[in-house]
């Protein structure tokens, strides 16, 4: 059975995706990958909104992206699958589904078990970022990585500050949600 999303979830959904899209202009330039704000908004699109919304929320923002608008961190448009960073979009939208699926019930929303939710989204980010960015260098692209330099440029260097942004990702979700749930 299909569930209609009200017009609250609605305008929470085009909040998220609109936060998202200003996280990617709030950028720390870093070889290959660049570290962003999205991966905080993402992340909390599914703790405050739960895993559907979230990724309907983040979903929007990709099909935005990839309709034109230049909200991606390096542009906008179709083209952009072929950019092998384009991974981590893919991996936001899958990370705030089960970031979000992990802390739906109210008894999950202990600080430990959101953070956990926190940081299984961030495996599913940067898994899914590592083997796209992968897969397009060395196959679509034609400009080889290995093993090595993949591992510390798309991870051992951005890994720091979301790992930071789990947490802090964590503590506002524990405050906000209550907050979002009390809203009529």
């Amino acid at each position: 059975m299909k569930q209609k999303i009200t017009i609250k979830e609605m305008t929470l959904c085009a909040i998220f995706t609109a936060l998202t899209a200003v996280g990617a202009f709030i950028k720390i330039p870093i070889p290959n990958v660049p570290f962003t704000l999205q991966f905080l908004f993402t992340m909390l699109a599914g703790l405050l909104l739960g895993g559907r919304l979230g990724a309907v929320s983040v979903g929007a923002y990709a099909l935005l992206g990839l309709a034109g608008l230049p909200i991606f961190a390096e542009g906008g448009g179709f083209w952009y699958l072929l950019k092998p960073s384009f991974g981590y979009i893919i991996g936001f939208i899958i990370g705030s589904y089960v970031t979000g699926k992990m802390t739906e019930k109210r008894e999950h929303w202990s600080f430990g078990r959101i953070l956990a939710a926190n940081f299984a989204g961030l495996a599913i980010v940067y898994g899914m970022g590592m083997i796209y960015y992968y897969i397009i260098c060395n196959f679509v692209i034609d400009t080889p990585i290995a093993l090595w330099p993949l591992f510390l440029y798309c991870f051992v260097l951005a890994v720091p500050g979301d790992i930071f942004l789990c947490f802090v990702a964590a503590l506002l979700a524990k405050r906000v949600k209550p907050i979002i749930a009390d809203m009529q």
